[in-house]
């Protein structure tokens, strides 16, 4: 499925993966938008250069996707699903990469605190579950769904289910239990 994301008015062509369950997006549309260069493939060509000189493997494990440009045809394009997005924003020198650059600093920095005291996790869950709507009870009962998971999953090892696939198949059966959709529609 593709669809065309927009950032300051302008547009990103993007694609979503089925399979993977996450979005790719054309890496030349946001290196337009973030250094408003005349020529995005060039500056594009420049930084993979530049990225592998650093030792960077970014553009090696990036893919190519067809997607539809300006005149109407399909043409491959580079693509990054979101983390490899957010890892060459990191790369650009532009002002209006800066915000975005502070957020992921800010991130980086909550994760290393998580890492610390796990329980700030739950704390920061419960808060944007919150500044999304959702009732105390729905997130108690969220909450609780997970810490039930996690004592099943627990047994399920203690028993030799091996943690990937196995784990999926049964989660997904129990998923289909109660609410009539496997794991990927309910989501």
């Amino acid at each position: 499925m593709s669809n065309i994301k927009l950032f300051e008015n302008k547009k990103i062509r993007s694609s979503w993966n089925n399979e993977e369950e996450k979005w790719y997006f054309s890496v030349i549309d946001v290196i337009q938008i973030l250094t408003e260069s005349p020529r995005p493939r060039k500056y594009w060509n420049a930084l993979k250069t530049k990225l592998k000189d650093e030792g960077s493997q970014l553009s090696q494990n990036m893919g190519q996707l067809k997607m539809q440009s300006v005149d109407g045809k399909f043409y491959r394009t580079d693509d990054a699903d979101t983390e490899q997005l957010l890892r060459l924003i990191q790369s650009i020198p532009s002002p209006k990469a800066e915000s975005l650059k502070q957020w992921l600093a800010k991130i980086g920095y909550e994760r290393i605190e998580e890492t610390e005291n796990p329980e700030l996790t739950f704390d920061r869950a419960m808060e944007t579950y919150f500044k999304k709507g959702y009732s105390k009870e729905w997130i108690n009962q969220r909450l609780k769904s997970i810490e039930v998971r996690k004592e099943l999953t627990d047994e399920w090892e203690n028993r030799g289910v091996k943690k990937g696939g196995e784990f999926a198949i049964l989660t997904d059966e129990i998923t289909h239990a109660w609410s009539g959709f496997t794991t990927k529609q309910y989501k």
